[in-house]
């Protein structure tokens, strides 16, 4: 099945240098229970788009933030964003899966078309509540009663939702239930390159306990086509502080700047928590040909089950901004 002998275990040390004439969006979302174990999750979010000029100055083209509150079934308690959304109210009440993807296209149209920062924000909600309770598992010793819990809890079965769960995985028990092996989490730098302070936005001070998503897109044009290079990663922070990638994928891809359509792509698993995760990864060129605008949806439609890594989904989606990211490139 599987020719590794571990899984993926080589976080990116430092983002690559910026470059002249380039955009790069940044966004994070930070995981908090400000109310104490088993309260409400919060999610705060940041995302900006940063111009990289010819003569190397910068410029902040586009920012946005979002703060939500999710409830016990992680539907959305309360939102705000800044600068204000008008409408955003209308997602109260919505449970964060995977169906709150389709309310934001509903309700939100707008910023749905226009792949604006709020979106990439909005996007990931579901995504980070679904990741959150892995703080949980990494605090089990520190929180009274946590680890009984887990061991009451009924088995889940997991086979063949996506690659790492696949049939007879290490991950799994024959009965397609999971193995209970510790997840591989090698420890993570910080995000922020000292030698580059603004290849990342303003970052959130953390409590002890929380989860970030942090993603990097960077783009550029070389003669009419787009070069793209892209960063996805899950942290968390251990009881000592140190911090911990969950997940992580590093993409690579190109793609003509007038018709948008992918023309080449690589992922490479950078962290990934059992040993068949990265047998996904090579399934990423089957979108070549797919116009960037579309992988919000199409990679959904392709890449599933086995196919499948949902992580590297959640890297392959937001990919499908790169045309709006490339409408702030210097045309001359």
């Amino acid at each position: 099945m599987s020719l590794l002998t571990s899984p993926p275990s080589s976080p990116v040390l430092v983002p690559p240098m910026r470059r002249p004439a380039s955009v790069l969006r940044t966004s994070t979302v930070l995981m908090t229970w400000p109310n104490g174990v088993g309260s409400g999750l919060r999610l705060q979010g940041r995302c900006r788009d940063l111009l990289t000029s010819r003569n190397g100055s910068l410029t902040v083209i586009r920012q946005a933030e979002i703060d939500a509150l999710t409830g016990s079934e992680r539907e959305i308690v309360s939102i705000t964003s800044t600068p204000a959304t008008p409408g955003l109210d209308r997602l109260l009440g919505r449970r964060a899966g995977g169906n709150l993807r389709v309310s934001i296209g509903q309700e939100l149209p707008d910023h749905s078309d226009a792949g604006t920062p709020p979106l990439l924000l909005l996007d990931d909600l579901a995504g980070s509540t679904l990741i959150a309770g892995f703080a949980y598992v990494r605090w089990a010793d520190h929180l009274v009663g946590f680890r009984e819990r887990m061991r009451q809890a009924p088995p889940r079965y997991m086979r063949d939702i996506c690659s790492g769960f696949r049939g007879g995985a290490s991950s799994l028990l024959s009965d397609g239930t999971m193995a209970g092996h510790s997840q591989n989490v090698p420890e993570v730098p910080p995000l922020v390159d000292p030698d580059d302070p603004m290849g990342w936005h303003e970052l959130d001070v953390h409590p002890p306990m929380a989860l970030r998503r942090a993603r990097r897109i960077d783009v550029w044009d070389i003669d009419g086509t787009l070069g793209i290079d892209a960063m996805f990663r899950d942290s968390c922070w251990e009881p000592d502080g140190t911090e911990v990638a969950v997940h992580e994928y590093q993409i690579t891809a190109t793609a003509p700047r007038d018709t948008g359509t992918l023309l080449s792509i690589t992922a490479e698993p950078r962290v990934l928590p059992y040993l068949e995760c990265p047998l996904a990864a090579p399934n990423a060129v089957w979108l070549i040909g797919t116009k960037l605008r579309e992988l919000r949806q199409e990679v959904l439609v392709q890449l599933r089950g086995t196919d499948c890594c949902t992580h590297l989904n959640d890297a392959l989606r937001s990919l499908a901004e790169v045309p709006v990211i490339a409408d702030l490139l210097p045309t001359s």
